[in-house]
């Protein structure tokens, strides 16, 4: 299995960054999968999942109509949309795979003025 996050950066307080999940190694449109974020001294949380063909997502609250779980299942990515950026958005974003214990390296998402 391996996932590698992309996209991540530095924004200002009301931007835009779209981050993507290239995976391999398992069979990506079976595959339930989720975006979650660490901020420093905090614990990871889910952001958003989605279902392994796309007809079902989920957003935690703090995110709700401001970012966007997509996913294509031909090419093997799962897409995170992030408008309206916060500073508390301020994280490492995640991807993981399914529920167990399958993880990406993580990028780094920066919001300051």
């Amino acid at each position: 299995v391996q996932l590698v996050e992309s996209g991540g950066g530095s924004v200002q307080p009301g931007g835009s960054l779209r981050l993507s999940c290239a995976a391999s190694g398992f069979t990506f449109s079976s595959s339930y999968m989720s975006w979650y974020r660490q901020a420093p001294g905090k614990e990871r949380e889910l952001v958003a999942a989605i279902s392994s063909a796309g007809r079902s997502t989920n957003y935690a609250d703090s995110v709700k109509g401001r970012f966007t779980i997509s996913r294509d299942n031909a090419k093997n990515t799962v897409n995170l949309q992030m408008n309206s950026l916060k500073l508390e958005d301020t994280a490492v974003y995640y991807c993981r795979l399914g529920r167990g214990n399958y993880w990406g390296q993580g990028t780094q998402v920066t919001v300051s003025s």
